[in-house]
């Protein structure tokens, strides 16, 4: 069976085409074979998969075994009524047709088609462009319409057809940057993630945050282990500022206030408390941890006094799969390629992998260390009264002051200076990093030397000056009485600074902060180590599941979907040459047949004399092949070893559809040239009634093609979340690969039929529609660009071809000038179709070209080629019907 005719795997919706040009020829086994091969064909497009309700079969057939094929004919039809069109294959000497009923109209018809004989133009380069033509369901539909209004539903095609295309170097360019926009180049796994770009519950597994629903847990209750060290750290801590509040006045020097208050003890307690909290909250970190919560942490945990409530409702498990799909769907709606997002998914993935508690020991001993706790238990000297210069000049010049009473100077004076030094003594054997029973002494200094001396040598000054001058008595008084209120007061303030300063330095207060934040290292470790260790783990587990998915889709798009080299021997032509007058291929009209006199009906049966037509060259290759009236030395292997369209049979024993998922199972990828996968099959000289226009790609084309790929790409990962959800950590499925390979291979293959102008299959078997609510512009791809802006061809052409007045001449017959006579007298009988591709008219682009097109314009959902099908019919004594009796076996 040629399969140079077949398409290698038609568009789900098209018709189901097989040929049977080659079954049953040939002597004994040959035809045995031959008949075995028919079998199976017939059998795999019996299950291929249609459109409920419709069953449509184009069938390629030599048209001297029609009969003979009666059977075949009948078995199409057996699961349900079927529709035929038979496009017959008939040799130049045939005058005559004969059918069986299975092929009446209005379930079935059939074309005659005949040699066109033009120059270097092989038989499948006429049959490949009118069988893709016909397989497009709304032409098939019309034309079997059209085949029933004619006699005995048999015609001969007159064509006139319009091409638009790619090149091939725009078809590889437009192949790799799609395949190249899905996957992107790789990216490290080192991106930020941040919480803000994340759904809810991946959010709070990320901002080491709290849910509010636990706001309010007493993690550390007081009965509990953990919980009576921080209360005995938090009393001690109240005792010692309670005592420093106490010490730092004026009572805590002038009386015994600062005898009974032991601030060093105070602080010496805060810290043992503080390491035994610290030892508490260790021990609880090392003893549970996991990537799950058992009864037994919770127990171990229960032992050291840390009180876990339950999973809270703003979290759970069974959420965070969807949560992770709703994130990958985000990134992909936000346009990056698939690496990207494994590359967001990776990082992800070790952010939220559980470390377990044991490592926040790290943390705790960074808050909480020895170095922290030897600074907090230190040993502080107290220092007061300022510099010792200052002090011996202020005291010298209070005592001088107090010395200028004449005669009780003499005393009063170095009495202020030993009141000053005395002050300061005091203070010395107060100090408050002293305990009262001497245990606990970090020593000072408060300058009572030099306020001594100070205050005498100002007392005597004083005095002498006092003799001197002899000031009244009141006015000595007065400074006395100064000059004494004086430094009290500022050994008070010495004594208040002297406190602070020792307070700040030892910072017993520190001890309140660590235990803040050790609490909230306890409460995070507690939520997110070990509440939420499950669903930590699950996440990254799924994270990185889908992250490695991508990442092989990515590879496998890269390995498979490479874009294949131009074919540089294809013959292309911008413009079909026109057809010759003296050809088979020219046009034709009514007057042709009816001036022309020589020609008689007696010569029907004859053959044409030598000379009057070129010499056939059909002729077979062997007695045992098939005589093919399209297989001549020119057209016998046009392509060559390399046969673009796949092996005799495209389709082997199986489906030719694959499965009835959209990505099924299908021929393996890559392996025919002219498959998706392959190069794309060469062009080859066109027949005279086809018109080819090439382009190099409208702007729309990629990002058409990105969309698709991306769109298929987000049905494959909808058949994985469930997989991930109940094993995230499992490897990745070598059948997801597959398909993928699928999706390439479709996707490549609307490429070649229709510069991907046609939608991707409906895809109804979503497992989550509401999942991909987010994605509807990626997964509704029924919304197609202009094929002006695909090719970048525009459709003037097809537009001036269907505004054309209805010309006979403008159409070629596909039979030859022998024969005319065997065409229809009544020009109204015959009947035509018009077909253009619907996306020839999408778009602004064809909104005015459009205006004033024919009523009867049949508008294709598929296809690159739009023209003129013209059914001419047959004289009645040309067909010949045979019943079932006459039929025989074929």
């Amino acid at each position: 069976m040629s399969s140079r005719v077949l398409p290698e795997r038609p568009l789900p919706g098209h018709a189901v085409c097989l040929d049977l040009r080659t079954a049953g020829h040939g002597p004994g086994p040959v035809a045995g074979a031959y008949g075995a091969e028919a079998e199976a064909a017939v059998r795999a497009a019996l299950d291929a998969p249609q459109p409920a309700g419709e069953r449509r079969f184009l069938v390629v057939d030599a048209a001297d075994r029609l009969v003979a094929h009666q059977l075949l004919y009948e078995r199409l039809s057996s699961y349900g009524p079927a529709h035929i069109v038979c496009l017959a294959v008939g040799a130049r000497g045939e005058r005559t047709v004969s059918r069986s009923l299975t092929l009446r109209p209005p379930a079935a018809g059939i074309l005659w088609v005949f040699d066109t004989a033009d120059d270097g133009v092989p038989g499948e380069a006429v049959l490949r462009p009118l069988v893709d033509v016909l397989s497009t369901p709304e032409v098939f539909d019309a034309v079997l319409r059209a085949l029933g209004e004619v006699v005995h539903g048999v015609a001969v095609p007159a064509v006139r057809v319009l091409e638009h295309d790619l090149t091939d170097e725009a078809r590889a360019r437009a192949w790799r940057q799609a395949v190249e926009g899905l996957t992107g180049p790789e990216v490290p796994a080192t991106g930020g993630v941040f919480a803000e770009q994340l759904p809810g519950a991946l959010a709070l597994l990320l901002d080491e945050g709290v849910p509010r629903s636990l706001s309010g847990h007493h993690w550390l209750p007081p009965r509990g282990r953990a919980g009576a060290r921080l209360a005995a750290c938090e009393e001690a801590l109240g005792d010692a500022v309670d005592g420093y509040e106490r010490v730092r006045g004026a009572a805590g020097l002038l009386t015994r206030v600062g005898r009974t208050v032991d601030l060093p003890g105070d602080v010496e307690r805060v810290t043992e408390e503080l390491a035994r909290f610290r030892a508490a909250v260790a021990d609880a970190f090392g003893a549970a941890g996991g990537t799950r919560l058992t009864a037994e942490h919770r127990g171990l945990l229960r032992d050291r006094g840390v009180e876990l409530p339950e999973m809270p409702r703003e979290i759970s498990r069974t959420g965070i799969v969807p949560a992770l799909r709703d994130h990958t769907h985000d990134l992909i709606a936000k346009g990056l390629p698939l690496r990207s997002v494994a590359a967001r998914l990776a990082a992800l993935s070790a952010r939220t992998a559980p470390v377990g508690s044991a490592a926040r020991l790290a943390r705790l001993d960074a808050i909480c260390g020895p170095e922290r706790l030897r600074r907090l238990g230190g040993r502080h000297p107290f220092t007061a009264g300022g510099s010792r210069p200052a002090a011996f000049a202020v005291t010298g010049l209070l005592a001088l002051l107090a010395g200028v009473w004449p005669v009780v100077g003499w005393v009063l004076g170095p009495a202020v200076g030993v009141l000053a030094a005395g002050l300061a003594h005091l203070a010395l054997r107060r100090r408050p990093n002293r305990s009262p029973d001497g245990r606990i002494d970090g020593g000072g200094a408060t300058g009572a030397a030099p306020r001594l001396f100070g205050g005498l040598v100002g007392g005597l000054a004083g005095a002498a000056l006092g003799q001197f001058l002899g000031p009244p008595a009141w006015a000595g008084a007065l400074a006395a009485a100064l000059s004494t209120t004086a430094v009290v007061l500022l050994a008070l303030r010495d004594w208040s600074r002297a406190v602070d300063d020792w307070w700040a330095r030892a910072d017993p207060e520190a001890a309140g902060r660590i235990l803040r934040e050790i609490q909230a290292l306890v409460v995070t470790t507690a939520v997110h180590d070990w509440l939420f260790a499950e669903v930590r783990h699950h996440c990254s587990a799924g994270a990185g599941a889908v992250a490695r998915l991508l990442r092989a889709l990515a590879a496998t798009a890269d390995a498979h979907g490479q874009p294949y080299a131009p074919h540089e021997s294809s013959d292309r032509t911008e413009t079909a040459p026109p057809p010759s007058p003296d050809g088979g291929a020219a046009s034709w009209s009514w007057e042709d047949w009816e001036d022309d006199e020589t020609d008689t009906w007696s010569d029907l049966d004859d053959e044409p004399p030598a000379g009057a037509s070129a010499p056939s060259h059909h002729r077979p290759s062997s007695p045992g092949d098939a005589f093919d009236p399209f297989d001549g030395p020119g057209a016998s292997d046009p392509y060559c070893a390399s046969d673009p369209y796949g092996t005799s049979d495209p389709y082997g024993t199986t489906a030719p559809y694959g499965t009835t998922a959209p990505y099924g199972t299908s021929a393996p990828y890559g392996k025919a040239p002219g498959a998706a996968g392959g190069p794309p099959p060469p062009s080859g000289p066109a027949p005279g009634w086809l018109e080819r226009r090439y382009g190099d790609g409208g702007p729309a084309l990629v990002d058409t093609l990105v969309g698709d790929l991306v769109a298929g790409t987000v049905l494959i990962l909808d058949r994985c979340w469930a997989g991930i959800e109940r094993d995230p950590g499992a490897t990745v499925s070598a059948v997801h690969e597959q398909r993928l390979d699928e999706l390439l291979a479709e996707t490549r293959l609307r490429l070649e039929r229709d510069v991907a102008a046609s939608p991707p299959p409906a895809y109804d078997d979503l497992r989550d529609r509401e999942g991909l609510a987010a994605l509807a512009a990626f997964t509704d791809r029924s919304d197609r660009p202009d094929a002006a802006r695909l090719t970048g061809v525009a459709p003037d052409a097809v537009a001036r071809l269907l505004l054309a007045e209805d010309d006979p001449g403008r159409t070629v017959a596909l039979c030859g000038p022998e024969h005319l006579r065997l065409l229809s007298h009544d020009p109204l009988a015959a009947r035509q179709v018009r077909f253009v591709p619907e996306a020839m008219r999408r778009g602004a682009a064809g909104d005015d070209v459009w205006r004033g097109t024919a009523e009867d314009v049949v508008w294709t959902g598929a296809g690159r080629h739009a023209g003129i099908l013209r059914l001419v019919p047959l004289r009645a004594d040309v067909v010949n019907t045979v019943r079932a009796e006459e039929a025989g076996e074929p």
